[in-house]
């Protein structure tokens, strides 16, 4: 069944902020979406229709199995052509979440498979986010916030929190990037800010707010 870009995209949406709660309101997805809560209303009812939703009452609502099927489909094209789009094209990965948004909409699966085969078959996008496998499992990975890490304790950057153009264009100016080795050498009771050092030796200082946007793996 093809569905439009508007309904992929509250689809899409849905998932994104059902992680967090597991139930999703219409104001909700109104603020994700920036639009007014009767233009959500309206699709919901579609939504509904097409048993894409589950509605508990007076709570909210929830993807069923078929519509988070749908959601892992989309994200699983996303994710693979920021990937594409960084590596044989060199967008900036701050640039690579717009063009993507577009591109996810491309209904074609045996594409998006050929795609995956051509890149190698990635397990994570540009910003470190899991890619679903054509039949939409994927590995969640164990990570904490670069400003919960301890002192002197080897780490690896593994996902970016805001991924907003913002905060990657911030990122690329300090030079932290996936896979960078790092440790928090101090901590400043100040402000909180964190001194780095990296695989190279070189100091990054950052304030919290970033510390808190990035995410690490130990590096055993």
């Amino acid at each position: 069944m093809r569905f439009s870009s508007s309904k992929e995209n509250y689809i899409k949406a849905i998932f994104h902020l059902q992680q967090t709660d597991g139930i999703v309101t219409t104001n909700d997805l109104a603020r994700e979406l920036q639009t007014k809560p009767a233009s959500v209303t309206d699709m919901l009812k579609k939504l509904k229709a097409q048993k894409l939703l589950l509605y508990e009452k007076y709570q909210g609502f929830r993807l069923s199995t078929e519509g988070k099927k749908i959601a892992l489909q989309i994200i699983r094209k996303h994710r693979l052509w920021e990937c594409f789009l960084l590596e044989k094209l060199r967008f900036g990965w701050e640039e690579v979440h717009e063009i993507a948004e577009e591109l996810e909409h491309i209904t074609s699966k045996k594409l998006v498979d050929r795609l995956d085969e051509f890149l190698g078959f990635p397990k994570t996008d540009p910003h470190g986010d899991p890619i679903p496998d054509s039949n939409g499992k994927f590995k969640s990975r164990q990570h904490i916030l670069l400003s919960d890490l301890p002192p002197n304790k080897p780490a690896v950057v593994s996902n970016i929190g805001d991924q907003s153009i913002e905060m990657l264009e911030l990122l690329k100016h300090k030079s932290i990037t996936l896979g960078m080795k790092l440790e928090v050498k101090k901590k400043f009771t100040f402000d909180r800010s964190l001194e780095l050092k990296t695989k190279n030796q070189s100091s990054i200082t950052i304030s919290e707010e970033v510390a808190k946007n990035v995410f690490v793996m130990y590096d055993e």
